[in-house]
């Protein structure tokens, strides 16, 4: 894979967005991590506004998400930052103190971030061994406007960090989505969900469009980077999340139940969880999330984003 491009340089119009996605949860599932890069950071407040005042320029509105959770302290840091604190290369990508690097065998992720509104550190290195890459990346919106690629669904991650002091590894999981407007303009609502198999990894995305028609990507994939589309089970109903009633669903084989096994984040417009499913004949322990526009695009949402979305200058 040493001539692999993530396409950390590629093209992102005004009002457009890139981003590149990792998670992870140790072996003992006692921890759980999420990294998200964004150019043009699609839930950014400030982007949102800037949006409806006019184009908006996505190089401006950057920003290095990480999600901690698990013992020795859950931590959320998403701080956004201005063109001046973003640098590419075919290689890298650096947003402000923290940032991914990619040798052709590892993508190492530096971080350095401190948590909003009650500061707290993050800062350590995180390794994700990929098992292969690849070449699918379809459409998800009517129009070509939104593409997704699940770069390196079979992963290995090792999580070394200082602040909090945790080391730990597990399965992991790295992909990328890029497009050329908002989000909210193209879909309602979506589900997302990724499980490693004995073989590999399933992936399932059901997504609900603007226009109301909707689409279903089931995916098996082998730890050499094949992807073999299959025949879903039907989409079955999940608990709303406590705080914030968002709604959940996935699919499970006929006779066997899923369920919630922890909720990692319940924000006001997302969720991200650990669900228990069956697909292909295996029990699947799977990385899950449900994300409402609709509720995004409320005024009183985007109220609320800044006190856990600040911005630096």
């Amino acid at each position: 894979m040493t001539n692999l491009d993530l396409g950390f340089t590629r093209p992102v119009p005004r009002d457009g967005y890139a981003w590149w996605y990792m998670d992870a949860y140790s072996d003992d599932h006692r921890h759980g991590l999420t990294i998200i890069a964004f150019i043009g950071s699609v839930f950014s407040p400030w982007y949102a506004w800037a949006r409806r005042k006019g184009s908006a320029e996505p190089r401006d509105f950057a920003c290095f998400h990480i999600v901690l959770t698990g013992p020795g302290g859950d931590r959320w840091a998403m701080t956004e930052r201005r063109a001046g604190a973003l640098c590419r290369t075919p290689d890298s990508l650096t947003i402000g103190p923290s940032g991914l690097a990619w040798d052709g065998r590892t993508l190492t992720a530096r971080v350095d971030e401190v948590t909003f509104p009650l500061p707290q550190r993050v800062r350590g290195t995180i390794r994700l061994h990929p098992s292969a890459a690849t070449t699918f990346q379809p459409t998800l919106d009517s129009h070509g406007l939104h593409r997704w690629w699940p770069i390196a669904p079979f992963s290995r991650v090792e999580v070394e960090l200082d602040q909090p002091g945790v080391r730990w590894s597990g399965p992991g999981y790295f992909d990328s989505n890029w497009g050329d407007g908002p989000l909210e303009d193209s879909f309602k609502e979506w589900d997302w969900c990724r499980g490693p198999l004995t073989d590999g990894a399933s992936i399932l995305y059901d997504v609900v469009r603007r226009d109301g028609s909707t689409q279903g990507i089931a995916i098996r994939i082998g730890r050499d980077g094949t992807v073999t589309p299959y025949d879903a089970p039907a989409r079955v109903t999940l608990p709303g999340t406590r705080w914030w009633r968002i709604r959940r669903e996935t699919r499970c084989e006929p006779g066997h139940g899923a369920e919630v096994a922890q909720t990692l984040l319940d924000a006001p417009f997302y969720a991200r969880s650990v669900v228990r499913t069956r697909l292909l004949g295996q029990a699947v322990t799977a990385m899950h999330e449900s994300l409402d526009l609709d509720r995004f695009r409320q005024p009183w949402v985007q109220a609320l984003l800044p006190f856990r979305v600040p911005r630096r200058g």
